[in-house]
Formats: structure tokens, C-alpha cells, sequence
């Protein structure tokens, strides 16, 4: 396991229900992920579309133990979000990364990897690897 226990994951999407269902996903076909700290961030505190900073704040606080976040986002203003968090500094727990990654195989592969014990880097890279996955 990485230092301070297992990575843990964000899954920040514009629908609540996007979020949950890929963290869902991602969790059961990891299998053995029962202990990975995956945490969906969707939608608006109201519960519509879009992003909100203080569920994306909230969702890394309760998924770092401290070996670090890996965030995963949708689309364009869900980075932006993020990017403006990493950027306050102290928003997001320390050892906080976003990682560009497709979301629901870069989830996938994020979760699987932190199952294994693998440390943020390997995290990180397992997702990116998700862009090169062929379906053809």
C-alpha cells in the first residue's frame, strides 16, 4: 500500500448521477476495491448540472489518506474547477493531482490500480493509459 494507506480518487462530473454510477462502475469491476476511497463530486449543491467547488473540496477531503488524490474530471469547466482549487492551495487536501484521463476508463484503471497498492504516479499513469485503450 502506498504510504499513509490507499490514493484516493474523485470523480467530478456535471450530473450527480454520472459521478456516482462511474464510481460505482469503477468499484465493482475493480473487485477487490472495497477499501479504495472513491468519492463521486457531481452536479450542484442545489442538484443540478455543473460543478461545485465546495463538493469537489469535500469529496477529496473524505478519500485522502494521505498518499495522496487522484482527481478525474468530464468536461471542460469541471477541469477548470479543479484547476482553480489546486491553484487557492489549500482547498484541496496536500499531494492533491488532476489527472488527465477519459473518465469512466481513466476511473476504471485509476481504481484497479490503487487497489493493487500502487503509489499517486502509478495511479496517475494507469489512467492516462486509459486514452490508448482501442475498442476496434
Amino acid at each position: 500500500m502506498s504510504e499513509g494507506g490507499p490514493v484516493g480518487i474523485v470523480l467530478v462530473s456535471h450530473s450527480a448521477q454520472v459521478a456516482a454510477a462511474v464510481a460505482e462502475l469503477a468499484k465493482g469491476l475493480a473487485g477487490g476495491a472495497a477499501g479504495i476511497p472513491v468519492a463521486p463530486a457531481g452536479g450542484t449543491e442545489g442538484g443540478g448540472l455543473g460543478t461545485s467547488a465546495e463538493l469537489i473540496s469535500a469529496a477529496a477531503a473524505s478519500v485522502d489518506r494521505g498518499a495522496g488524490v487522484a482527481v478525474l474530471t468530464d468536461l471542460g469547466s469541471a477541469v477548470l474547477t479543479v484547476k482553480a482549487l489546486l491553484a487557492e492551495g489549500d482547498e484541496l487536501p496536500e499531494g492533491t493531482r488532476l489527472v488527465d484521463a477519459p473518465f469512466v476508463e481513466g476511473a476504471v484503471a485509476a481504481v484497479v490500480t490503487a487497489a493493487a497498492g500502487a503509489d499517486l504516479d502509478a495511479v496517475e499513469a494507469a489512467a492516462a493509459e486509459a486514452y490508448s485503450y482501442r475498442k476496434m
